[in-house]
Parts: C-alpha cells; structure tokens; sequence
C-alpha cells in the first residue's frame, strides 16, 4: 500500500528525481566549513517557534484579564504545555542568536559581495523581522516583565521629533501601554509577521538557489574576480555531494542546538524567567530596575548614553541602513576580510562595542 502511494506521487511530482538532483548530487564547495550550516539551523530553529508557537495559541487568551492566567495554566495544567513555553521562550533567544551568528559569518566570508546583493538584503531584513517577532511576542505573557520592557522599547521612537510621538501611539494604540497594545501586537505576532516572513524567506532560499552557494575567500577563484556582465549561476563540478557529508554537519548543529535548549531548560529554567515574569502587569507599580530583551539592549543603552536623544536614534537607523546595503556600498574587489585591515578593524570595534553596551545594559 505505501509503495503504491508513494509510486502514485512519484509519477505526478517527481520527487525521487528532485532528491536525487538537488539533494543527493548537489554539489557544493570543497572548502565549505561548519559556519554555512548556520542558515539551515535558522531555519529549523523558525520551525520550532512556528510548532511551539502554535501549541501554545491554542491554550493563550489575548486579554489582559485573562492573558497572564492562561500562560500559567499553559505552564501548570495543560500536559507538556510548560516544556512548550521554555522551547519557544528559550528559543526566540537562539534563533535571533542563530541569525545573527549566521550575518556575521556571511560577512565574514564576503559572500555579501556581488552577484549576491540582493540575498544580503533578504537576510538583513530576515533579521530584522525576527527582532519584530521578539518584540512582539515579548509583551504577550502580560506580566510585569513583559509590560515595563515594552513600555520601555515603545517609548524610544519619542526621541525623534515630530513624528516621534505619533510612532509611539500607533504603536501602543494610545499614550501607554493598555489592552490596545496586547491586541496590536499579539495580530502583528500571529498574522502579520508570519507571511511577511515566509514570503521574505521564499525569496532569500530562491536567490541562493539561483546564484548558487559561494565558496569561501580562502582559495578563491580568478573567474570569481572578473567583472559582472551576466546572469550566471555558481557551481562547483569540483566540489563534493551534499549528502551525506554536508548534510552529517548540518544534523551535528540541529543536534547541538536543542542540547543547548535542552541544557538550559533543564538546568538554567529561571534564565529568561527572573522574579518580574512570574508577576502580573501591574501599570501602576513600575520595578525598580526595567530593561528590553537582551537582543534590544544595545541600542537602548547607547540612547541613554547619549546626551541628545535624536542624535543617538538617528545614529542608530543610519547604522541599519548601512548594514542593509553594505554589498552596495562596498565596491572593493578583495572578498577576504582579513586581508582589508581597516574593514577588519571597524567591525571588530562595533563589535567589541556592541558587546560592551550589551553587558553595561545588564549591570
């Protein structure tokens, strides 16, 4: 029986072909290292959110009266619901980890560089809408936590002027953080991010697959320094299959992934739980020390550090649209970061800075 149905898809998709040729024969760069299996891990690690995330829609109430009850119940009386809630929890931290381990190596490498462009751009706005997530979803448990932090976060575009304070009541949905704001973001967490996301994903995964993958500067080839005059796929003859070597490494990162999960949930539960996560939303009552989830810490940080407060926001969105179109700003033909001392230098201070303000936004 299972023969038959699996001969009655073979004969209309054409499946075994596909896993033969994209799959089993794919080839990829000889020099390929463990750091390109970091764009398959984000996408396992979104696909845990996205299963988690639905399991515990089904049990959530969008309600202030009723949102923070029905997380503990989640996390008390449905079967296995707390070891969903640490999964997701835990996991929104790895992924935005996940992701931005994955840029910083693809900088790393120069494979931002042409004819790659475009999938740079996809990647750096994947990022950004992971951050939306976290954000969002940061807010939805409704306890004290959750409330300052998003007062706090929602409460730093008021430093621009004019415009500012608009973009702070379109956020709340009025002066402060009310049922309004639990309703906005909890439609943008589950129904407009989402599609946003997968069609941003569809297209990244659609650019690598056309352009093809990118060896690493180390070795690089002459034809890869010649100009650019027409469409032209990468591919490596030379190369080895993707399975089962590649696809070994990318099982040994899956595998590391949910040890690390596992190993903090199992013996780090209270790390993204402190004291203020297990309280209901008080807005009368503000904790005496609030901070934004660790990913938003530095820009936060850097804000108050600032004496003028539109200085240090417009610092901080001229920084993202540099990190955006960098491939397009960067016309220098040497791919290999490490032989371009200034380039090296000047990332290697942001982020040694962006360490710095992450840790002094913890003390």
């Amino acid at each position: 029986m299972w023969n038959k149905i699996i001969n009655w898809l073979e004969v209309r998709v054409g499946l075994g072909n596909f896993i033969q040729t994209q799959v089993i024969e794919y080839r990829i760069p000889k020099n390929i290292n463990l750091f390109y299996t970091l764009g398959f891990l984000a996408v396992i690690a979104y696909g845990v959110q996205a299963v988690t995330g639905i399991v515990l829609l089904i049990y959530y109430i969008p309600h202030p009266d009723h949102a923070f009850r029905s997380v503990q119940d989640i996390m008390t009386k449905v079967p296995y619901g707390w070891l969903f809630r640490q999964m997701h929890t835990v996991g929104s931290n790895l992924m935005i980890t996940v992701v931005i381990l994955h840029m910083i190596t693809v900088f790393m490498m120069g494979n931002y560089k042409r004819p790659r462009e475009l999938t740079w751009l996809g990647g750096g706005l994947s990022l950004l809408i992971t951050v939306m997530f976290g954000l969002s979803g940061y807010l939805l448990p409704w306890t004290q936590l959750s409330y300052w932090a998003t007062t706090v976060v929602t409460s730093m575009p008021t430093a621009l002027p004019l415009i500012g304070e608009p973009i702070a009541r379109i956020l709340r949905g009025g002066d402060s953080v009310t049922q309004i704001t639990l309703s906005r973001f909890f439609a943008f967490h589950v129904a407009v991010l989402p599609p946003l996301f997968l069609a941003l994903m569809g297209v990244h995964l659609f650019l690598i697959n056309r352009i093809g993958i990118s060896a690493t500067p180390f070795g690089m080839q002459d034809e890869e320094r010649r100009p650019l005059t027409e469409y032209k796929r990468k591919t490596h003859p030379d190369g080895y299959s993707y399975y089962p070597l590649f696809f070994q490494k990318q099982m040994f990162m899956v595998m590391a992934y949910f040890s690390v999960m596992f190993v903090i949930i199992t013996f780090v539960p209270t790390l993204f739980f402190p004291d203020e996560a297990n309280m209901p939303a008080d807005p009368n009552h503000t904790p005496a020390d609030i901070q934004p989830a660790w990913y938003l810490l530095p820009p936060y940080q850097l804000l108050r550090l600032v004496p003028n407060k539109f200085l240090g926001i417009t610092l901080q969105l001229v920084l993202v649209l540099v990190f955006l179109s960098w491939p397009f700003l960067d016309s220098h033909p040497e791919k290999n970061v490490l032989k371009r001392p200034i380039l090296r230098g000047v990332f290697i201070f942001l982020l040694v800075m962006w360490l710095v303000l992450l840790s002094w936004g913890r003390i």
